[in-house]
């Protein structure tokens, strides 16, 4: 089988790029995010403007809702290393540049819109979360596929999935219909943002199989979103997981599966023995992630279950 280079394969998929993004436009509604935001229940906070010292009780979120409010944003705002890696990963030449531009400029909105929205409802402590900006923006985002453009279609293809259902579930968790709004609106973009590169990794797939389905086994096998770099992610995780926001069943159910179901990976023939192992590796890591889940709800289910006892 021919080993295509990365420059070799920018060429070929161009013109994959220019109808994706022409779909991409056609399909894509204009929106703005200040239509958003709730402005009247703003009023100024404390510090040069004497206003109200944040106070939990001001929040009509829970606890939970602003932990998951809090990890989307600070996913949100690492965009410029996003922007940087996605750049160096393609070509800003072409269709491919006029992508990125187009991806970016819609993302960036997204950050924007949910802190709008955080400080003038007060649903989270200002200060903790411009500290919290600052560290996570401060630390960046680095791609752990040496900016190869297969790996990074095939990453941010699950990640736009992930990201749009986190967002959909936090905002119906929040219990509030001006969040849960937002959010929603919000995830449109993400999932548009997901067929593109879904489709665009479907291309390469035809071109280069072995290649991309290396690509495939690699992201997955290794799969993180790219907020685990926000301090105390890992515990913040499992809150949102106990919550049933993102957790291992909608990861594997509703992110890997019916992506790799789209691709036709199990439907591919004719694969060389690398690319064969390749698919086998992921089978095998679907099996057992469904045994990792089915213990995860086991826990989840007996710890409700305790909850319930004691508050009954």
């Amino acid at each position: 089988m021919r080993k295509w280079t990365q420059l070799e394969l920018l060429h070929e998929l161009e013109p994959v790029v220019g109808r994706e993004l022409d779909r991409h436009l056609n399909a894509a509604k204009e929106w703005f995010p200040h239509e958003y935001v709730p402005w009247s229940e703003g009023r100024d906070f404390a510090g040069v403007l004497d206003g109200e010292e944040w106070d939990p009780t001001q929040s009509r979120v829970s606890e939970v809702a602003r932990t998951a409010l809090v990890v989307n944003l600070l996913t949100e705002d690492n965009l410029p290393s996003y922007h940087r890696d996605i750049s160096l990963s393609f070509t800003a030449d072409g269709a491919w540049g006029t992508w990125i531009g187009r991806w970016t400029a819609e993302e960036g909105r997204h950050g924007a819109a949910i802190r709008d929205y955080l400080l003038t409802t007060r649903a989270v402590d200002p200060v903790a979360l411009e500290r919290e900006r600052m560290t996570h923006m401060t630390q960046g985002f680095r791609s752990p596929y040496e900016l190869d453009m297969l790996h990074t279609v095939a990453y941010v293809t699950f990640q736009e999935l992930a990201t749009r259902i986190s967002h959909r579930n936090t905002g119906r968790f929040t219990e509030d219909p001006t969040c849960e709004r937002l959010l929603s609106r919000i995830a449109v973009d993400e999932n548009l943002h997901m067929i593109f590169y879904r489709n665009l990794l479907a291309a390469a797939l035809e071109i280069a199989p072995e290649q991309t389905m290396q690509a495939v086994w690699d992201v997955v096998e290794t799969f993180q979103m790219p907020g685990s770099t926000i301090d105390g992610f890992t515990r913040r995780s499992v809150q949102m997981a106990m919550a049933g926001i993102y957790d291992l069943r909608i990861h594997r159910d509703d992110v890997l599966a019916p992506v790799l179901r789209q691709w036709k990976v199990w439907d591919l023939e004719d694969l060389s023995a690398e690319g064969e192992a390749a698919r086998e590796q992921l089978a095998s890591f679907l099996e057992d992630l469904e045994t990792q889940t089915a213990r995860f709800e086991e826990r989840r289910e007996s710890r409700r279950a305790r909850q319930h006892a004691r508050t009954a």
